[in-house]
């Protein structure tokens, strides 16, 4: 599994855990990882670095996207699949060695894919001013 097809899987995951508020993080990667049938080493380090990752450092992750929504936003605007985008991405970009370009490029290519009209410039915008900060 290449690393675009393991970002889309984690990127469903996350997406899955926003929908269902799922608590037990080890329960549902197992599940899902099962369900998937997913089974390449490298793609299941992965996922579970970035489920756990995101969760580990949710506060940072929640605020960098929060600092940079126009002022009449809020977070619970944004559609889950953009937040889930950003959220992997963000933490991609804060706490991975990918570099930043191959983040973006990867993120807007899943709000083509997964989001509204608007999602590609929205995720793209809001990534540009968090690796400003970096």
């Amino acid at each position: 599994m290449n690393r675009t097809a393991m970002r889309e899987q984690a990127f469903k995951l996350i997406y899955s855990l926003e929908i269902q508020r799922q608590k037990k993080l080890n329960e549902a990667i197992k599940l899902y990882l099962e369900a998937n049938e997913i089974t390449d080493k490298n793609a299941i380090k992965y996922i579970k670095d970035a489920i756990y990752g995101i969760e580990k450092n949710k506060k940072e992750i929640t605020s960098q996207i929060e600092k940079n929504l126009k002022t009449d936003w809020k977070i619970e605007r944004i559609s889950k699949i953009d937040l889930s985008i950003l959220k992997l991405a963000i933490y991609e970009i804060k706490y991975t060695e990918i570099p930043f370009k191959v983040v973006i490029n990867e993120a807007v290519e899943l709000a083509k894919k997964y989001g509204e009209e608007t999602s590609k410039n929205f995720v793209n915008g809001i990534l540009a001013v968090v690796v400003k900060e970096v």
